[in-house]
Formats: C-alpha cells, sequence, structure tokens
C-alpha cells in the first residue's frame, strides 16, 4: 500500500509520574513534561506509515515544530492524533494535536520523518 497524504494515526496514553516534571525536578508540579509530549508524538507519527514502509524501513524523526499549551495532571490520559500532510522524497511531515482526557488541546505543530533502510550487517 503506498505513503499517500491525509493517513492518519490515533494514539492513547498516560501521564505517568515518570513523564511528568517531577521526574527532572523533584521540586515541580506533578504536569506532564513537554520532552514527554514530543516524545508520544513521535511515536504516534511514526504509527501512521509504520504498515505502508517496504521491509526492512523505518522512520527517523528529523525535526519538531510544538507548542505546549496547556497543563496536564499526573494521572490524566492523553490523546496524540496525527496526519501525514506533506511527503517530499523521503521526508515525511504529519500536523499533530494532542489532547488530554478532558478533551483540551494541549500541545499541537509539526513533525518531519525521514524513511531510512538501515545498512544489514552481515
Amino acid at each position: 500500500m503506498p505513503i499517500e497524504l491525509g493517513l492518519k494515526a490515533t494514539h492513547e496514553d498516560v501521564a505517568t509520574p515518570e513523564k511528568c516534571t517531577k521526574h527532572t525536578n523533584p521540586n515541580a508540579p506533578g504536569l506532564y513534561s513537554t520532552p514527554s509530549m514530543v516524545g508520544f508524538i513521535e511515536s504516534t507519527c511514526s504509527r501512521v506509515v509504520k504498515d505502508m514502509l517496504e521491509e526492512g524501513q523505518s522512520t527517523v524523526g528529523t525535526a519538531v515544530n510544538i507548542r505546549h499549551l496547556a497543563p496536564t495532571r499526573e494521572g490524566q490520559g492523553v490523546r496524540c492524533e496525527a496526519e501525514l500532510t506533506e511527503i517530499d522524497r523521503r521526508r515525511l511531515q504529519f500536523t499533530v494535536s494532542v489532547y488530554n482526557e478532558e478533551g483540551v488541546l494541549i500541545g499541537d505543530g509539526t513533525h518531519d520523518r525521514f524513511i531510512i533502510t538501515p545498512k544489514r550487517e552481515g
């Protein structure tokens, strides 16, 4: 199946303690951290095209342009929605939105991934 514009994926997660600000700063409040949100976005975007890649191919993140808009408390659910909006040879750009379990938009932006074919050792 070819990789086409408009492909989408949605993924859900929970703001567990290790994904919150207290993980890196014990004095910080228990809020979902921006690095955790970025990792969640990368994971969701990789799922969009995973089943369309040729055998042996993968994708790696190359650019992140994200706004962290609102707090999410430790223990709350989060949902990322990603859509493939641009294809330039092997570069794929996704538009993303991240919501907490209350439906509040907590992050948005774009994420670029590049299709790679790792060399096989042997």
